[in-house]
Parts: structure tokens; sequence; C-alpha cells
């Protein structure tokens, strides 16, 4: 019987290989686990080994060997395998076998499974009625197919970093492109103060967006909040929606409750008749303006909720800048 089939034996459960490797192991990785405990217990299968006088010899040192590994001294370990294929050369097929297995044992850090090959394949051509030959082929075969994994893993490691460096460089280049728009905006911003203001503010409810358009161009949007109660047009005086309509700026107030504020001129001719015909009053201050004095630090959030009366708000920062690109007069568009 094998040194194998015996292991398989007489091994305890917590020297399985499953316990070693764990259950996600595959059935080569086991198997090759299973040579590398084999050393660990040396002991064990050492009286059943010795059939030689030098073997038994060497015994002792073989354990030297085999604790050494054991305890994780890799390199002592071989140190050890090198004396004892010197003093004793009718074990060097044992030794070749067992060094082959320290060489490519997974917890070396050092470990080189070339020269376990070169111990494995020397065993098999130097020794070809060797006990050790069959495990050896064995070995050999789990070896180069974790030598042909490791090298699809460093490839794809390869392709994940150079990924991983495009991805960054373009991140740097979207970074780069957003600073220069933003650079642009802001000249064209002033561009658009100096040269002109915008000739229309589009509003847009549902998208809850404000836009400055200067010929037929957007040259700015912003998030605004409107009436709390948004869907539809304005009706009556008190419903709390904003109106839905063409108007203009025909006023502005800067010593407003709410930082700033541009007046619209709603009620338009629609609006009225609209109003007269349900006999209701169809109310009016409707204005674009900032934040309520006081809240000023509530900044963009504002933007979350639907907190005015019927008016378009925006942030203090961005009413000072739709005032300085409108004058009195801009057309309105307020859309559904």
């Amino acid at each position: 019987m094998s040194e194998l089939r015996i292991l398989q034996i007489v091994l305890p459960n917590r020297f399985s290989p499953q316990a070693y490797m764990g259950k996600k192991q595959s059935r080569a990785g086991k198997r090759l686990i299973v040579f590398f405990v084999c050393i660990m217990t040396a002991p064990i299968l050492m009286c059943g080994c010795s059939h030689f006088s030098e073997e038994s010899m060497a015994r002792s040192t073989f354990k030297e060997a085999s604790d050494l590994f054991s305890r994780g001294s890799y390199q002592a370990s071989l140190g050890k395998y090198q004396q004892i294929m010197e003093k004793y050369p009718s074990t060097r097929d044992k030794v070749l076998f067992e060094m082959g297995i320290v060489y490519s044992h997974p917890k070396n850090e050092q470990k080189d499974h070339l020269k376990s090959l070169e111990c494995l394949q020397k065993l098999i051509r130097d020794y070809p009625e060797s006990r050790y030959r069959q495990d050896s082929e064995m070995m050999i075969f789990y070896i180069k197919n974790v030598t042909a994994k490791d090298m699809i893993i460093t490839a794809q490691q390869k392709q994940i970093e150079a990924l991983r460096d495009e991805i960054k460089s373009k991140d740097n280049e979207t970074i780069r492109l957003k600073n220069n728009i933003g650079d642009l905006e802001k000249k064209f911003i002033t561009f658009a103060i100096q040269n002109g203001s915008a000739d229309k503010i589009l509003i847009e409810k549902k998208q809850r967006r404000l836009m400055l358009v200067s010929k037929g161009e957007v040259i700015k949007t912003y998030r605004i909040a409107l009436g709390g109660n948004p869907d539809g047009p304005k009706i009556r005086h008190g419903d709390d929606k904003t109106p839905e309509g063409t108007y203009v700026i025909d006023a502005r107030n800067k010593d407003s409750d709410y930082h700033l504020s541009l007046h619209i001129s709603y009620p338009n001719e629609r609006d009225k008749k609209r109003a007269k015909e349900l006999g209701v009053s169809p109310g009016g201050d409707i204005m674009i303006h900032g934040i309520k004095n006081g809240f000023s630090g509530v900044g963009a959030l504002h933007a979350e909720v639907d907190w005015t009366k019927g008016c378009i708000a925006v942030t203090n920062e961005e009413i000072d800048e739709i005032s300085k690109l409108t004058r009195n007069g801009t057309v309105v568009e307020i859309r559904p």
C-alpha cells in the first residue's frame, strides 16, 4: 500500500486536507495538500518506510528536517535534507520527493516551483523504481497546473492595473475638462454681463429648473423651488401654485424679505380672464427671489422642497447673478 493511501487512512480529521484548506479547495488542491501533510507527519510513516539500514540510520535527521518544516523554517529544512542526501545516498529519492514538497508548499514565502519540479523530475529520471515515483508524477501535474494558473492570474492583474491607470487618467482628464468648463462658464457670464444681458428666462416647473437664455442659447441653469402646490397653473389668490405662461420682469426689490426679488407681471390678460370666469381673484406678487432672510445658511438644500407661496426661489448668490444678467422687461416663460 502506498504512503499516500496509508496517510489517508491514519491521519486524524484535524490533519485532513479538508481541514487544512477548507471546503472550497478543488480535488486537485486537496491531493496536493496531502503531500504537504505527509511531510509534517513523517514520524507516523517512518516505521513503515524504513526498509534499508541507511534510511533507518537517517531517521532522526529526517525527523529534524520534518520538524523544521512543521515550524515553518523551510530554508533550514531544505538545508537539513541536503545533509541527508550527502550522508545517506540511498535515501536520495525520498529526500528529492520531500524537498520538492518544501519548495512548493503554499506557506513557503520563498517557494520556488521550478526547483520543486527539478527535484521531482530528477527523482523520476534517476530512480524509476522508487516508491515515490507515482506521487512525484502527480505532484508535477499539480505544480504545472498551479504555475499555469499563476501566470493567468498575473496577466489578469496586469490588465486590471492597466485599466485602473487608464481610468485614473480619464478621471484626471474629466476633472481638467470640468475645471475648463467652469472657467469658460465664468468668462461667458462675465462677457454676458459686460455685453448685454440675457434676453429671456425660461422656467420648466416639472424639471425644477430656471434657465437664462441669450439669443436662443442657454447660458446658465439653476435648480429652483416652487409653490407648495406646484402642479397646474395658478388660478386664484392663495392656491400656492406657480403660474404658467409668458410674462416679463416688471420690477425688482433689493430690500426684499427674500434677499432680493424680481417681480413677474402675473397675472397677464389670460390669467385675468380665467379668474373672472371662475369668479375669483387671480392673486399677484409672483417673484423670482432668494431665500428668506435669516435662513440663507440653507443654501442649495432649499430646492429639495417646494416651499414658496407660488414664487420661484433660488439661492441668494444665484438671485444676485440672475439680477445682474437681466433687465426689467426681460421675458419670463414658465412652462408646466
